[in-house]
């Protein structure tokens, strides 16, 4: 009873619909649900216990998102699944703080990407780091056991043949379990190098990469004109949310207007920036 009155306190307070149970709520009524709340969450101060109320909210009523998107890798078994949907979870709360109803997007279609790219980025950094054949996958697990094994047993490295015998395998594919074992661990970029003359360098000093940076040459020489043509107070606007990433009320307090009027004032910029670099593409 204490906990149904703390929430509906807390809704109260926020302005929203009081959900005593929101992971139970059905996704129609999510849907529905959460235009009212993101709606809400644009007015509310960031780090108030109304904000955080609102939020929480959000995240649990759309957990139904992140088991939507996880079901297409049901077949990595129950166990895996149990991580591939806490990592899902981290894809939809960047998804909730980063939704804006001004896009005029389903919430739905705009989350599932930032969940289904978190699961794959998962999969990237814990898995093979190349495609390997099934049965090699196997035959270096048995590779590694017969080395440790051998290796013990002769107080030296084995040869091919050595591993070849004690596995009851072919050398050739010895070889090929060797090769296949390179493709699960990638070395790193920060890996040191000897033998140069300044001393020790890392493997990252001698490749080569795309500049990132590179990609946002084109949006920034496009938005430098329609920023330039914004008055001097919209100009500060912008620099301080999104270069000082200072919060909506903290720029209220240096504005001396409330949260709410900055959060209206930077969604009407940001309108005419996006309409701006439509015309002009």
């Amino acid at each position: 009873m204490r906990g149904t009155t703390t929430v509906q306190t807390a809704g109260r307070r926020a302005g929203v619909p009081e959900i005593a149970a929101p992971a139970e709520v059905a996704p129609k009524d999510a849907r529905e649900l959460s235009k009212v709340f993101f709606d809400r969450l644009a007015q509310l101060a960031e780090g108030t216990p109304e904000y955080q109320y609102a939020r929480n909210t959000l995240i649990e009523m759309n957990m139904s998102l992140v088991r939507f998107a996880a079901a297409r890798f049901r077949s990595r078994g129950p166990e895996e699944m149990e991580d591939i949907v806490q990592v899902g979870m981290i894809g939809l709360i960047k998804a909730i703080d980063r939704f804006e109803l001004s896009r005029e997007v389903e919430f739905t279609s705009f989350a599932i990407p930032y969940v289904v790219g978190e699961i794959k980025r998962f999969f990237r950094d814990t898995s093979w780091a190349v495609h390997v054949p099934r049965r090699l996958q196997e035959a270096r697990v048995q590779l590694a056991r017969a080395d440790e094994e051998l290796r013990s047993r002769l107080g030296r490295a084995p040869t091919t043949a050595e591993l070849a015998e004690l596995m009851s395998l072919p050398q050739d594919e010895v070889v090929e379990a060797r090769l296949a074992s390179n493709g699960y661990r990638s070395s790193s970029l920060d890996a040191a190098i000897n033998g140069d003359e300044d001393g020790e360098s890392a493997l990252a000093d001698f490749i080569g990469g795309e500049d990132a940076a590179l990609g946002l040459v084109e949006d920034f020489h496009a938005l430098a004109p329609l920023i330039a043509a914004l008055d001097e107070r919209d100009r500060r606007i912008i620099h301080w949310r999104f270069v000082e990433e200072l919060t909506q009320a903290q720029i209220g307090e240096r504005l001396g207007v409330s949260q709410m009027h900055v959060s209206r004032l930077i969604s009407r910029l940001l309108g005419r920036l996006r309409e701006g670099l439509l015309a002009a593409s």
